[in-house]
């Protein structure tokens, strides 16, 4: 009987232990616990208030269903095909081209040396932390300085998810034949950005650890990543199929992932953003909403404008949303151009920031502790921030310069 009292009291420690792993332990009742009932209850009221509590809810779900229909769904599509695309990339050395050819800019550009090129390619054709798995290996971060490895936190953000960013601008519907330089400014305005942001970044890094201090110590016995590559085995056939069929794999895997941040993000935003229905009542349609980002937005307008050079107060919304998800920004453009609220110059902006921005502040605080960094993460979400809005400015004027030469 004690011997199976103690198996269990070991069981029961085992268990907290894992829990206490995973999770901060907190009192069953406590004030955050009235707080949060009386923040969700207040804007239920608050909404229901305004559009009607059946309406609302309805309109919640309509605008969800909507998105995963029409906005998910083809997103994923985009990210399948790009991972083919850059599985090709990869796996026949078009990567490894482009990472040669650009390994000299890094350095006075950055001031970090060439295999930071990976960095950038990695989480162009993928997401933020795909820049996490290359900082685990060792060849890798043999070629950095202590300060150096935590900047690139900010240097692979700026460029996540650029790829889909790029190729959904590309197809959107209604802008005219300005949509191709627009998405190319918006391009190079976000390597912009992401020089600012880590440029600001290695301030900090450079107080906390010096510029001497090595991250490894390089052996005569690794393989040096910017000389050499890794291939599969086996004939071109079968290297090109393994490769668009794994790289379509992790688009498909890349696709659900986004449902979340698209569906939830992307509905609150609009309800913020929208008005009601044509006749002015709401009706649970899916896109009706209270107006409040356009009202916040007429209020900023005398600092946005000329910053930012949007075509409407609705506009806003998209670089708001890019903070926590990038799909779920991207995902808001098409039916602000059916209505009429964006144009090319805005096309050039959104593409900036959503590729600059990508939904750091869901997924800085978790790269800054996978490179044991987590007392700079408060450092790299503002340098980023910075890094973004001057992503946005650069947009707008560089496509303002470029239209003013062309025209």
């Amino acid at each position: 009987m004690k011997v199976t009292e103690g198996k269990q009291n070991r069981q029961q420690k085992e268990a907290m232990h894992e829990i206490e792993s995973e999770y901060v332990l907190k009192k069953a009742i406590s004030k955050e616990g009235f707080i949060c009932l009386i923040l969700i209850g207040g804007t239920i009221l608050g909404l229901g208030q305004r559009m009607g509590v059946s309406n609302m809810f309805n309109t919640l779900l309509n605008t969800a269903f909507d998105l995963l229909m029409n906005t998910v769904f083809y997103i994923m599509a985009i990210a399948v095909v790009a991972g083919a695309f850059s599985g090709i990339l990869t796996e026949f050395g078009g990567v490894a081209i482009i990472n040669k050819g650009l390994s000299r800019l890094m350095k006075p550009l950055y001031d970090l040396p060439g295999a930071s090129v990976l960095g950038i390619l990695t989480t162009y054709f993928s997401d933020n932390p795909a820049i996490l798995t290359l900082c685990e290996d060792k060849r890798f971060r043999q070629y950095f300085k202590k300060y150096q490895l935590p900047a690139l936190t900010n240097l692979g953000t700026a460029f996540g998810m650029g790829l889909i960013i790029t190729v959904y601008m590309m197809g959107l519907q209604g802008i005219g034949n300005q949509l191709g330089i627009a998405v190319l400014i918006g391009n190079i305005a976000a390597v912009i950005g992401s020089i600012v942001s880590t440029k600001i970044m290695m301030r900090y890094t450079k107080a906390m650890f010096g510029t001497e201090a090595w991250c490894e110590t390089s052996s005569s016995t690794e393989v040096d990543l910017i000389n050499y590559r890794q291939a599969r085995a086996g004939g071109f056939g079968e290297r090109f199929m393994n490769a668009i069929l794994e790289g379509g794999h992790s688009g498909v895997q890349m696709g659900f992932a986004i449902v979340p941040g698209v569906i939830i993000i992307c509905s609150v935003v609009m309800l913020l953003t929208n008005g009601p229905s044509t006749t002015g009542t709401y009706t649970g349609a899916a896109y009706e909403g209270i107006a409040l980002l356009p009202a916040i937005g007429e209020k900023l307008n005398f600092i946005l404008q000329p910053l930012f050079g949007f075509s409407s107060s609705e506009a806003i919304a998209v670089p708001i949303t890019a903070l926590g998800a990038a799909g779920a920004a991207i995902g808001l453009i098409p039916n602000m151009i059916q209505e009429g609220l964006v144009q090319a110059n805005d096309i050039a902006v959104f593409t900036a920031m959503c590729m600059c921005w990508s939904g750091y502040l869901s997924t800085h605080t978790a790269m800054m502790d996978g490179l044991k960094c987590r007392k700079l993460t408060g450092k790299a979400i503002l340098s980023h921030t910075i890094g973004g809005l001057c992503a946005g400015i650069a947009a707008n004027w560089l496509f303002k310069c470029v239209l003013f030469f062309i025209l």
